[in-house]
């Protein structure tokens, strides 16, 4: 009993003396290295010499290069998927010609929504009062029914070199005149051509425009514009428009700039305040208009029945 009282104070005395090591020594934890460096520190100023410089960059210093250096890896990739891009598809640094063309013939603006003549009514009056109309001899598609290659004999002699290039568009640019809505005649909203004429094509509009107007004024009145419907076309437009029309051919009249269309089912009315006209009598009206322009030699004109439009070829006289 005595052995065993005098072993458990010896392990008692040995545990008491790690505590109080533990305590001098241990206990300081990470405050320890603190301590140690105030020391340093107090030597270094004592004796007049700098501070060491740290031997590893700021932690805010690691982070900005961090943050600069994945923007400038992602950049570097894109541009290196981009070239390999470029490399296996050649044809991709083409650029769309018909977008191309577009913006060049057919800039956006707000040109239509500052032009006081594309006001109208959304939709021709119903009914209407009769009016004398002259008798040309034959049926509309009887009277007009020139063929498609009377069309294009003219429009090449009169009109431009048809354009595949940007640069063939600008050189015919400048030798045509842009259309736009006017007291003559409203330009539709243009989904397969472009609103450009070479000037005897345009001045040909203009007068069918101005002769409807005066001939309905002559016969009662009536407050009505003609309708143009499709202008100029470019290859890749018309080849765009067959997959759409089966019955538009790829040697079109309308890639010359002399070539128009105009509805004869569909008509402007500006006001009500004149006479309601019918849309037959007006149409015959704009037949008999036309015929007099054909008789004077200005144009070739083709009674178009599911396009609903008279297709003109200005003559170039």
């Amino acid at each position: 009993m005595d052995e065993i009282k005098k072993r458990t104070l010896q392990v008692m005395c040995g545990l008491g003396v790690l505590l109080v090591l533990w305590v001098s020594f241990g206990g300081r934890g990470d405050s320890a290295g603190a301590v140690i460096e105030e020391d340093e520190a107090e030597m270094y100023e004592a004796a007049e010499i700098p501070l060491p410089a740290a031997s590893a960059p700021p932690v805010a210093e690691l982070t900005a290069k961090a943050d600069t250096a994945v923007p400038e890896t992602k950049e570097v990739e894109q541009k290196e998927n981009i070239e390999k891009k470029k490399k296996e598809n050649p044809e991709d640094k083409k650029p769309e010609a018909t977008s191309d063309l577009l913006a060049l013939l057919a800039p956006a603006g707000a040109t239509r929504a500052s032009n006081p003549y594309e006001r109208h009514l959304g939709s021709m009056p119903p009914g209407g009062v009769k009016m004398k109309i002259n008798y040309l001899g034959g049926t509309l598609a009887k009277v007009f029914n020139d063929s498609n290659y009377i069309h294009l004999a003219s429009a090449r002699s009169a009109g431009i070199k048809p354009f595949n290039t940007l640069r063939e568009a600008w050189d015919a640019g400048a030798s045509m005149e842009r259309l736009q809505s006017c007291e003559a005649y409203y330009l539709d909203e243009l989904t397969h051509s472009l609103p450009y004429l070479v000037p005897e094509a345009h001045r040909l509009l203009t007068d069918i425009g101005t002769a409807f107007r005066d001939s309905l004024q002559a016969r009662g009145g009536g407050d009505y514009r003609i309708k143009v419907t499709s202008v100029l076309r470019s290859p890749s437009l018309v080849k765009r428009l067959r997959r759409s029309n089966i019955n538009a051919t790829d040697t079109s009249a309308h890639m010359y700039g002399t070539t128009f269309d105009i509805s004869y089912s569909k008509f402007i009315c500006d006001s009500t305040r004149g006479p309601v006209r019918t849309q037959e009598d007006m149409k015959n009206l704009l037949g008999e208009v036309v015929y007099a322009m054909r008789q004077q030699g200005r144009c070739h004109v083709k009674y178009e029945r599911k396009q609903a439009c008279f297709h003109i070829t200005a003559t170039g006289k």
